[in-house]
């Protein structure tokens, strides 16, 4: 597939069936994550990969809204930054997250980006950084950015393929 036809191809998959993802799958998807740059090449981002439906149903309540169909996906992908090691740890989670949501499009798994950073959980006053924190056991130095979900999909999206050119600004 080439790279155009692969990011107009990849949307966001709420629904997935009950399918396994394989093992090789998995590695692939995460090995895509650490293939992504970073700033000043010091690979502040971090992985916890779950599979465990238990943790997955916990996580549920990470959002107070948008991350209830955690439960149903096959695995979940937490990424977080070591905010000691580099100050755009928000950026190499954020390279990781979409290499690893590309990587999953062109093996024909859906996933969806659940933002974490600065959102709240479903518990008032938790915010879903603290709640992943209490469920995953990370350490504080350690920042949430996001939780990608993958599985095999249960719904299908068109391609997008519809830009904006009023968004570009030549000067």
């Amino acid at each position: 597939m080439e790279f155009t036809q692969l990011i107009e191809k990849r949307r966001s998959i709420r629904k997935y069936t009950s399918e396994a993802i394989s093992e090789d799958n998995i590695k692939k998807i995460v090995r895509a994550g650490l293939l992504a740059p970073s700033s000043r090449n010091l690979k502040s981002a971090e992985f916890i990969v779950i599979k465990d439906k238990e943790i997955l149903k916990k996580l549920k309540g990470v959002k107070s809204a948008g991350s209830g169909f955690l439960d149903q996906a096959a695995f979940a992908v937490a990424v977080i930054g070591d905010s000691e090691k580099a100050d755009a740890w928000i950026e190499d989670c954020s390279l990781a997250l979409i290499y690893m949501q590309l990587a999953a499009t062109e093996l024909g798994i859906g996933s969806c980006w659940i933002q974490c950073r600065l959102r709240q959980s479903s518990i008032e006053n938790v915010s879903s950084e603290q709640y992943a924190r209490e469920v995953l056991g990370f350490a504080d130095n350690y920042r949430l950015e996001a939780i990608m979900s993958f599985g095999m999909p249960d719904e299908e999206k068109e391609p997008c393929t519809k830009i904006d050119e009023d968004k570009i600004h030549i000067i």
